[in-house]
């Protein structure tokens, strides 16, 4: 019995150690080594100061930016400690209400504009977090940003282009655009 119970310890020691202690080191090490920038949270420097992530979206609104996605993080937009999608189902009268909002504000910001509104502006993702919009949302949101950035427009055009992330091997997904590295690439414009 003694012997079995000094074996059961052991055995508890070897994989504590090896899963609770060299494992974790091991796979942080590799991660260091060969992808730093995502081991470190992929973030985004601006004058040798982080901004921000490009895996984590951002609150913004004013009209001289792209607008991400909505948020559905709790107690505010864009929460990484607080992933999560509103759960609400498509006929659910506060769901209906939010988007209904979401689009009144974006008409107000931009009355000229009539085009069909993207429905990523007006829906979260189910994460909360999403830090991308569809190329199609970006092209809604370019008259707005020139105009109050007294910008041409294929200026900015090109701006959304230069920050359009590809499908992965040109198959798997869809392209995407980062709103913060697109807002970035704005603020560098003249």
């Amino acid at each position: 019995m003694f012997t079995m119970i000094r074996n059961a310890l052991m055995s508890l020691l070897f994989f504590t150690v090896l899963t609770g202690l060299l494992y974790p080191l091991a796979v942080t090490g590799i991660a260091q080594v060969f992808f730093q920038h995502l081991a470190n949270g992929s973030m985004i420097m601006k004058n040798g100061k982080a901004v921000g992530s490009a895996l984590i979206g951002q609150q913004f609104d004013d009209p001289r930016y792209f607008w991400g996605r909505p948020s559905a993080t709790t107690p505010y937009p864009y929460n990484g400690s607080s992933s999560s999608g509103s759960n609400l189902g498509p006929n659910n009268p506060d769901l209906l209400k939010s988007v209904r909002s979401r689009i009144n504000a974006l008409r107000s910001a931009d009355p000229g504009n009539t085009a069909k509104i993207p429905v990523d502006l007006v829906t979260a993702s189910g994460s909360g977090l999403d830090p991308h919009v569809s190329p199609a949302a970006a092209e809604y949101q370019v008259s707005r940003v020139a105009k109050s950035r007294r910008l041409n427009e294929a200026r900015i055009r090109e701006a959304v282009k230069q920050n359009t992330g590809e499908r992965l091997f040109g198959v798997i997904g869809e392209p995407v655009v980062n709103v913060l590295q697109l807002n970035l690439t704005l603020d560098k414009l003249k």
